[in-house]
């Protein structure tokens, strides 16, 4: 069984001689960088230092500094930069990474807002959204997402978020090596009424697309009676980052298994069907089930590393979705958090 060192990439430097750099750091006096909290890295907070600095022109100028501190921390949160329309933020996502990806091989109900903009998970505001590095069960994912405060909640909502590299460490070593050795299975049922539709998660209904999207992202189809659909791909549970060289826990084997649903909907899916047509479900990669315990464990770790903040109308966060897990809380009234995801990365690079 191999098991893997928390700190086996390439060397940064540490996080106390960051924090001290970090903290006195202006960009030539444009913004400013500090800490939510004195005693938590992630994310950075960055504020304009000037009036009417227009944060999409600062950031094309300044791609180094956004490089290195994503790298660094992991996750920046910019505040106080006026933005207050979605292109605006569209604008941002160019001038920092790339054009907004379209929201492809989709696991959660989302709204287009504008081009490939779209509304964060469509999901009941009394429900918690499990942390997860966005599409990590995918054979490629984005590197970056962004989020934008449209509307702030008036209680709760926070967008909690991981470092994922921390989540990893926490995690024992011989749960670690064995998910890391059997890879993990992920199974999805398409049924009418529970869940997307397959039409929706690939955006066709032509059934050839969709084989030929699964073929040459290894997902194996399997197509059932009445037009249901049955998919099932094997991926890793962890990988080093391409750009730190850092290990870091990523992959969807606690967000998608049935012990992780809500008590309410758990209950009603346990009752309703039997395992083989459950929405979505995880196993190893051999098949074989993973162990409660184990489940727990994980479970634990994303909840010893969460960070929570209050949203704030206008702010943007930016996460590097490899270095970064992300979620939601609970929230009363309104609330509006736009998402935009950008610069692909592929299992093959």
């Amino acid at each position: 069984m191999k098991h893997f060192p928390p700190n086996s990439g390439p060397a940064l430097e540490g996080p106390a001689a960051f924090r001290r750099r970090a903290v006195s750091l202006s960009q030539q006096g444009q913004v400013s960088t500090e800490f939510l909290r004195p005693d938590q890295s992630l994310p950075l907070l960055i504020r304009p230092a000037l009036d009417g600095l227009r944060l999409a022109d600062w950031a094309a100028g300044n791609g180094p500094f956004i490089r290195s501190s994503l790298a660094m921390h992991g996750g920046l949160l910019f505040r106080g930069f006026g933005i207050n329309t979605a292109e605006g933020f569209q604008d941002l996502i160019a001038n920092v990474s790339s054009e907004p990806l379209e929201y492809r091989e989709r696991s959660s109900p989302r709204t287009k807002v504008v081009d490939n903009i779209y509304t964060s998970t469509d999901y009941p505001p009394e429900g918690t959204i499990f942390l997860h590095n966005e599409n990590s069960y995918q054979h490629t994912w984005p590197m970056k997402i962004f989020f934008f405060c449209a509307t702030a909640p008036v209680a709760g909502g926070e967008t909690l978020i991981a470092d994922s590299r921390k989540v990893f460490a926490r995690i024992d070593p011989e749960i670690r090596g064995r998910f890391i050795d059997k890879k993990i299975l992920y199974v999805r049922n398409f049924t009418e009424g529970l869940g997307l539709s397959w039409q929706t998660v690939f955006q066709t209904s032509d059934r050839a697309l969709v084989e030929r999207y699964c073929r040459q992202a290894g997902i194996t189809v399997e197509w059932r009676e009445g037009g249901r659909l049955r998919t099932r791909q094997v991926r890793r549970a962890a990988v080093r980052h391409p750009v730190t060289g850092e290990w870091v826990w990523f992959n969807h084997a606690a967000f998608f298994h049935v012990t992780t649903l809500e008590p309410g909907v758990r209950e009603i899916v346990l009752k309703e069907l039997a395992e083989e047509n459950y929405p979505n479900n995880t196993f190893y990669g051999d098949g074989s089930p993973i162990e409660a315990a184990a489940l727990d464990h994980v479970r634990e770790a994303y909840k010893a590393e969460t960070v929570r903040f209050g949203w704030q109308e206008g702010d943007v966060l930016l996460l590097d979705n490899m270095l970064v897990a992300h979620g939601r809380a609970p929230y009363c009234g309104p609330r509006k958090i736009l998402v935009g995801m950008a610069e692909p990365f592929s299992m093959d690079e």
